[in-house]
């Protein structure tokens, strides 16, 4: 019979069992079509949910590269271990809430960079102001950035500190420029069944950002 998936419609021959009746041979292979088809579908769905979980791992590791502090490991391990990457610890350690990094702008603004994922979470989508401007370095793991506007226009000096802010903190941090997407907090969403800090947005800007630690560190000592 002819192949009718193959753009020359080649001929192609199908086996048959001779103990079987053509009815029967053709219940066989429609058994072995549904069982791959159902094959098929379970190992795009696996595979889906091990792109979700590599991309996850990566983000993490990006926290770990620029952790400063004993709490921030700490926050690290509690985080992997409420995913289910690591074996919970036999004995729950108290452990203090950590704080976001806080940082000044030039034009006098307050800036908020998350840690790590749980924490990005927490102030992008409970504690930042719907007015406040949402920064996120593009297509690479990254800080949640918050520009805490207060309702006032920011200045166009402070947008592009809290962009290097977020190109700082970022997997982008030895690069020579990196492009940071901002937008209001209101156009950042957290998709159903999304791992901590995975967000989704829209109606966004896209800047140009130096990774800068000069300005970094002058801007956290404001």
């Amino acid at each position: 019979c002819q192949n009718y998936y193959d753009e020359n419609l080649a001929e192609v021959t199908i086996p048959l069992d001779p103990l079987l009746t053509p009815q029967q041979n053709a219940a066989k292979y429609y058994k072995r079509y549904t069982k791959a088809k159902t094959a098929e579908k379970y190992l795009r769905e696996q595979m889906s949910l091990a792109r979700r979980d590599l991309a996850y791992l990566e983000s993490i590791l990006q926290e770990i590269q620029q952790a400063e502090t004993e709490q921030d490991f700490l926050d690290i391990r509690g985080e992997m271990s409420d995913a289910g990457f690591i074996r919970k610890q036999g004995k729950k350690v108290l452990q203090r809430p950590s704080k976001p990094r806080e940082f000044k702008t030039s034009g006098g603004f307050r800036v908020l960079v998350g840690r790590n994922n749980r924490q990005n979470d927490k102030l992008t989508l409970k504690d930042a102001d719907y007015r406040d401007l949402w920064f996120h370095v593009q297509k690479l793991h990254g800080s949640h950035v918050i520009l805490c506007t207060g309702g006032q226009e920011p200045d166009e000096t402070s947008l592009y500190e809290a962009a290097c802010l977020a190109a700082y903190y970022s997997q982008g941090r030895e690069a020579g420029k990196v492009p940071v997407d901002y937008t209001p907090v209101r156009y950042v969403k957290k998709p159903a069944g999304a791992r901590p800090g995975m967000v989704v947005y829209t109606t966004y800007q896209t800047m140009l950002a130096v990774p800068d630690g000069q300005l970094v560190k002058k801007l956290a000592g404001k």
